[in-house]
């Protein structure tokens, strides 16, 4: 229990403070710039690197040191580049249009030539060895998917508690605030009980519960309270991360030998950022997409002059950053600020509801694939 206690405090206070960046880059933006959202990083990252070089010692019995896969992280950057580019612009630029048909068959070009170099590697940047146990492979789709509906959830609910809502931005970044307590107060909690009872049910029940929560984002309509809108989904939410983040990081590195905890520890790392790269970029078709076709619906049952739909039409790739025209009168302005606000809800609602069931699904995939395996098979030396 101890071990896992540790591990809990350890992964609860990072993802703690990964939730608390939205409130300190909301009062950064309105108290100075936003330009010192990105400055901050700067003395925050001196600082790690001086307590990592003072305070952390090498452990001689980590894995053997080699080469790094210069070609393996070539090959991965231009894969994601190529998709999540297509993927943005395909809705822009419209999905015929030739630099999105190049960046897609691009990305999947790339992918299957990072597959094969990792697969033929001496030292590959992912040993897909690995991929043969069940447990690893499971809590890793956990963490793709849970995490995608997790930053998917960061990244658009802000611009609908700001430019819908009418939340400051400091408001709205405190809005996930809750998660942030539980993840704090659970995980340690979390991590001990995972010891002694097995990370299964933990990895189960969390992201239901966490995919729930996603999915309450999607119910509120425009105006009410936080506290009747928001705030009961981000409680649900942070129980349902409180009672994950802890057991997924142990279970990850329990999956594999002593040897490979390394190894294991970074690919979990790289399927949570792939996996809100990839879902951000997918998901935001749909809120474009939806947005796009509910302004035209609402523009179009509008008794306001032609010039001033089309001007807001127009600006359907701002989403709820759209404006009425300068020479709009009061009562039009009115009426298509209202228009641009209920299409983005129409847009977020379904983006919500599907960050949701992905949770679930990741929550079903631990359920069928963690803890199959007896033996260590961490044991499976790279690629096999």
């Amino acid at each position: 229990p101890a071990r896992g206690r540790a591990v809990g405090t350890w992964s609860g206070l990072t993802s703690a403070v990964s939730a608390l960046a939205p409130v300190a880059a909301g009062w950064l933006t309105e108290r100075i710039s936003w330009r010192a959202v990105f400055v901050i990083n700067l003395p925050l990252a001196a600082a790690v690197l001086a307590i990592a070089l003072l305070r952390m010692r090498h452990d001689g019995g980590a894995e053997e040191h080699h080469a790094l896969d210069l070609p393996g992280a070539a090959l991965a950057i231009l894969a994601l580049g190529g998709l999540v580019f297509g993927l943005i612009e395909g809705p822009v630029r419209g999905w015929g249009a030739a630099p999105v048909l190049l960046a897609l068959a691009g990305g999947v070009l790339f992918l299957a030539l990072f597959l094969l170099r990792e697969r033929r590697a001496r030292a590959p940047m992912v040993p897909l060895g690995l991929f043969r146990s069940p447990t690893f492979s499971g809590v890793n789709l956990l963490t793709f998917l849970l995490y995608g509906g997790l930053y998917t959830v960061s990244f658009y609910l802000p611009f609908n508690l700001i430019q819908v809502q009418g939340y400051t931005p400091t408001a709205a970044g405190a809005a996930l605030l809750p998660m942030v307590v539980l993840l704090i107060v659970m995980s340690r909690w979390a991590g001990g009980l995972a010891e002694r009872i097995g990370p299964r049910p933990l990895l189960t029940l969390g992201p239901i519960l966490a995919g729930i929560g996603m999915a309450l984002f999607a119910a509120p309509g425009i105006g009410g309270t936080y506290w009747t809108t928001y705030f009961p989904a981000a409680v649900l939410f942070g129980l349902g991360m409180g009672l994950t983040v802890a057991p997924l990081t142990s279970t990850v590195l329990g999956s594999v030998s002593r040897q490979h905890t390394g190894v294991a520890s970074g690919v979990n790392n790289t399927a949570s950022r792939v996996g809100g790269l990839v879902v951000i970029a997918a998901l935001g078709i749909v809120l474009t997409q939806t947005f796009a076709a509910r302004l035209d619906a609402r523009l179009a049952a509008l008794d306001v002059p032609a010039e001033a739909k089309e001007a807001v039409a127009s600006q359907w790739r701002d989403l709820a950053a759209a404006r009425p025209p300068e020479d709009a009168s009061e009562a039009d302005r009115a009426a298509l600020e209202g228009a641009i606000a209920r299409s983005y809800i129409d847009g977020f609602r379904p983006t919500m509801l599907i960050s949701g069931g992905l949770a679930l699904v990741g929550a079903l995939a631990a359920w069928v694939l963690i803890g199959r395996e007896r033996a260590d098979p961490g044991s499976q030396e790279g690629n096999g």
